[in-house]
């Protein structure tokens, strides 16, 4: 096997970065405004939205995924296993991810097929470009250190595009559409589809494969099936990873409902005025003056930019203790500050900014940990079994986050409509019931703490700890070498 510890450049990480915040302009625009896409820009009813983003994307989760994990595993060129995928499918990505986002005028039933097709192909396009991708962390080097740099390098990158998307993507929205959303998202994705495009490009010229498996170390299909299964750290990391995105989708996905159905827009205009006025005097006139998409944005804003300062502390932790426990024990505490607001009542706008910002500092720490832990788990299977099957672990982790996502999707129309949630026509106004001013609190709050605190649980039982980690490295530097 050919193996390489050096250290790479910061030229190489920024550019491999990059194809992280390309895929994520499309992937926390699936989190954050998918459901309200389909319920409230589209116009399809909560059942129909539910079915069509959970189905889809299982589909996606454990046909695309494994599919494309072990040909991906296969691919031999002249660019590497990898690389090629990310280079051939970037252009059609970026046109599926717009057409997934416009709003032709069919009858009812054509807006769900349509919507339907446009969503596989958008998922299947995703998982062909970011399973290598995400397979590509684990071939750059063979060091963990500089994993972990990597890890916290291509997570900031993320975070500029959640905050993008979170931060000023409704408000631009608006804009654009000069008040019409349908015509504003179309004008939004057509830019994020051309940047995203040529972000995924310069991930391919900007990077190289240096831990080449050897002849010898080939492997059938069926011998990676059999080595996951008798992999324990994968299946942890399998169950973890569902978890987790089912509660960024669940609670991604329910704070627009949340700041729409839920907190108080006197309260709210009375507290970010302040803010607003301050931004203005310096010339920032961005958000306007609708005190939901304002108030939504800059409630965003504060968590994102905490969790920043989270994933540049992350590294340091983890290297002095370990990514298992530091993961852990951030991940515990984010948790207690989702829970916090089941008690926020919809005029306690200090409160649910400030547990936001609490949050996303903690949550920010476990970020670059869960991709570098999973990078991990292919070492542990190489060092286990003396074979190496980078992107079939990768593509199981994938079918994690796809199938979190989904079920984490489907949940917030599902929930809604258990609360009575009225979708709207184009353009309409809606008074909803009572009743869900109460669903969208239980959602932000206890039913998206539930998955983490699960996995919290989980970790007790994942054996790959720092004196673990060492010893991998250890003995595969020496094996490799020989």
């Amino acid at each position: 096997m050919k193996y390489s510890t050096e250290k790479l450049s910061i030229f190489e990480k920024v550019g491999y970065s990059l194809g992280d915040l390309a895929a994520n302009l499309v992937f926390q625009t699936l989190i954050t405004y998918l459901a309200y896409f389909y319920t409230d820009i589209y116009g399809l009813n909560n059942n129909d939205a539910s079915i069509i983003i959970l189905i889809v994307g299982l589909v996606a989760a454990f046909l695309f995924n494994p599919l494309i994990g072990a040909l991906a595993d296969r691919t031999n060129s002249r660019w590497g296993k990898f690389r090629p995928w990310i280079l051939f499918t970037a252009i059609p990505m970026g046109v599926v991810a717009l057409l997934a986002f416009t709003t032709p005028d069919f009858s009812y039933k054509g807006k769900v097929i349509y919507a339907t097709i446009t969503y596989t192909l958008l998922l299947l396009l995703y998982a062909g470009s970011n399973l290598p991708y995400s397979a590509l962390s684990g071939v750059i080097t063979g060091n963990m250190s500089e994993r972990n740099s990597i890890s916290a390098i291509r997570f900031v990158a993320v975070m500029f595009a959640q905050f993008f998307v979170q931060v000023f993507m409704l408000p631009i929205i608006e804009y654009a559409g000069n008040g019409d959303k349908a015509i504003g998202i179309e004008i939004v994705m057509t830019w994020l589809a051309i940047i995203g495009t040529i972000m995924l490009l310069i991930t391919f010229f900007s990077t190289r494969e240096r831990v080449v498996p050897s002849q010898e170390q080939k492997s059938t299909f069926k011998e990676d099936i059999v080595d996951l299964t008798k992999n324990k750290p994968w299946i942890i990391m399998l169950i973890l990873t569902i978890l987790i995105f089912i509660t960024l989708a669940l609670k991604g996905g329910s704070y627009v409902y949340y700041f729409n159905n839920y907190v108080d827009k006197h309260a709210l205009s009375q507290f970010i005025q302040p803010i607003i006025t301050s931004m203005q005097a310096i010339g920032i006139n961005f958000f306007g003056s609708d005190p939901v998409s304002a108030g939504f944005g800059l409630f965003n804003a504060g968590g994102i930019i905490c969790m920043l300062i989270g994933i540049g502390v992350s590294k340091k932790l983890a290297d002095i203790y370990g990514k298992r426990d530091v993961f852990g024990i951030a991940l515990f505490i984010s948790t207690l500050f989702i829970i916090l607001f089941v008690f926020f009542s919809p005029q306690n706008i200090f409160l649910i900014f400030g547990a936001q910002i609490l949050h996303g500092f903690f949550y920010g720490i476990t970020i670059p940990l869960l991709w570098a832990m999973i990078a991990d788990v292919a070492d542990y299977s190489e060092w286990k079994n003396n074979r190496r099957a980078t992107a079939i672990i990768f593509s199981a982790m994938m079918v994690g986050l796809k199938s979190g996502l989904s079920i984490g999707g489907a949940l917030v129309s599902w929930i809604l409509g258990q609360y009575g949630y009225i979708h709207a026509e184009a353009g309409e106004t809606i008074l909803q019931p009572q009743t869900v001013a109460h669903g969208v609190k239980m959602m932000v709050s206890i039913y998206a703490a539930l998955p983490f605190l699960i996995c919290c649980a989980l970790l007790f039982f994942y054996e790959i700890n720092k004196t673990t980690e060492i010893q991998i490295e250890s003995d595969l530097k020496k094996r490799r070498n020989n």
